[in-house]
C-alpha cells in the first residue's frame, strides 16, 4: 500500500458524500495502491451511516466506528493503528482541507521528510475567535519545542509510517506530532495548503481548545527534554527552592544581628523553612520519577531510542 488517507469525522454526514467524491478523483489519478480510512467519532447523525453506504461501492474505502466522541486524537490514532500505507496521510473531513493538495503531501515526502506539516496560509475562518488565537498558540508552540511551524493545528499532514509506529498519541497530541519528530531526528518540512470555507455543518473547535492546547505543551515539553532524566527536573526545581530558602534565612540572619528586625518580626524564616520543605520534597519526587521511568524501560523491554538503519549486522 502506497498511502493511506486519515479522516477523523464527527457529525460531518453533509460533507462526507462530497469529500468523498474529490478524494476519489485525486487518487485515482495517481495510480499507486491506496487506501482511505474513514473513523466515524460518535457522531449522533447519519454520518455513520452514510459511511458504510459509500463504502460499499468503493473497496478502497474502509470505515472504523468509535462506541462514543473519544476526540480527534484518538479517532486519528485508530485510523494510524489499522492504517497499512507506507505514507499517512490525516485530513479533516469538514471540506476545509483540499484533496487536491494529497499529490503535493507525497511528492514532498518522497523527498526524504518525515514529516511534511500543512500550513493553512490563507485561513478561511473567523479572525477574532480562531485565526488570532491560533497564531499565537503556534508562536508559543515553536517557541518551546523550537520546531518552527506556522500552523501545528493544520490536520492535514503527512507522516512516514515506520516512524509514526513508535509514537502513542493522547489528549490533543497528534498536532504535536512534527515535536516528537524533531526529538528523534527526523526532518519537518512544511507547504502551504488549500484552505475552504465551511459549507455544511458546524465547527467543533472553540476559544477553550486552545487552552488545552498549552497544556499539552507543557507535557510534550517535559517528555521531549527530561522524560528519559526526570531527576533533572525535578532536581533543578528542588535546589532551586533550597537556595530560595537559604536566602530568605539569610535575609533574616541579617535584620536579626543588626537588630533591625528580630525572628518573630518578619516572615522570612517560615518562607526559608518552606522553601527548604518543598526542595527536599521536589528531589524525592525526582527519585521516584528515576525508579519509575526505569520500570516502564525495563519492564516493556523498550529502549530509549531509535536506531534509524544498520549496516552488516
Amino acid at each position: 500500500m502506497k498511502f493511506s488517507i486519515i479522516i477523523p469525522a464527527y457529525n460531518e454526514e453533509e460533507n462526507i458524500a462530497p469529500l468523498i467524491n474529490e478524494i476519489r478523483a485525486v487518487c485515482d489519478k495517481l495510480n499507486e495502491p491506496y487506501e482511505v480510512i474513514f473513523i466515524d467519532d460518535g457522531s449522533v447523525d447519519q454520518s455513520f451511516e452514510t459511511l458504510k453506504q459509500k463504502a460499499i461501492s468503493w473497496p478502497a474505502m474502509k470505515v472504523i466506528g468509535l462506541r462514543r466522541n473519544y476526540g480527534q486524537t484518538a479517532a486519528i490514532s485508530s485510523g494510524i493503528e489499522c492504517a497499512q500505507g507506507e505514507v499517512l496521510i490525516p485530513m479533516d473531513s469538514d471540506l476545509q482541507n483540499d484533496p487536491a493538495d494529497i499529490p503535493l503531501f507525497l511528492q514532498k515526502i518522497s523527498e526524504g521528510y518525515t514529516v511534511v506539516s500543512g500550513w493553512r496560509k490563507n485561513r478561511q475562518d473567523k479572525l477574532l475567535t480562531k485565526v488570532i488565537p491560533s497564531q499565537i498558540a503556534n508562536w508559543i508552540i515553536s517557541r518551546v519545542t523550537g520546531v518552527n511551524l506556522h500552523d501545528y493545528g493544520c490536520t492535514m499532514k503527512a507522516y512516514r509510517r515506520d516512524f509514526l509506529q513508535s509514537v502513542n498519541l493522547y489528549g490533543e497530541m497528534h498536532r504535536f506530532i512534527p515535536a516528537y519528530a524533531a526529538q528523534y531526528g527526523g526532518k519537518i518540512t512544511e507547504i502551504a495548503t488549500h484552505h475552504r470555507p465551511r459549507k455544511f455543518g458546524k465547527s467543533k473547535y472553540n476559544i477553550r481548545k486552545t487552552f488545552k492546547v498549552i497544556l499539552d505543551l507543557l507535557v510534550v515539553k517535559f517528555l521531549n527534554n527530561y522524560f528519559n532524566r526526570p531527576m533533572h527536573f525535578f532536581g533543578g526545581a528542588g535546589m532551586i527552592s533550597i537556595f530560595g530558602g537559604f536566602v530568605a534565612a539569610f535575609i533574616a540572619l541579617y535584620y536579626k544581628l543588626t537588630g533591625e528586625k528580630s525572628f518573630i518580626d518578619t516572615p522570612l524564616p517560615l518562607i526559608a523553612a518552606l522553601f527548604w520543605i518543598i526542595g527536599i520534597q521536589f528531589i524525592l519526587m525526582g527519585l521516584l520519577a528515576e525508579l519509575i521511568i526505569r520500570t516502564y524501560h525495563e519492564t516493556r523491554k523498550k529502549s530509549p531510542y531509535l536506531i534509524k538503519e544498520k549496516i552488516n549486522l
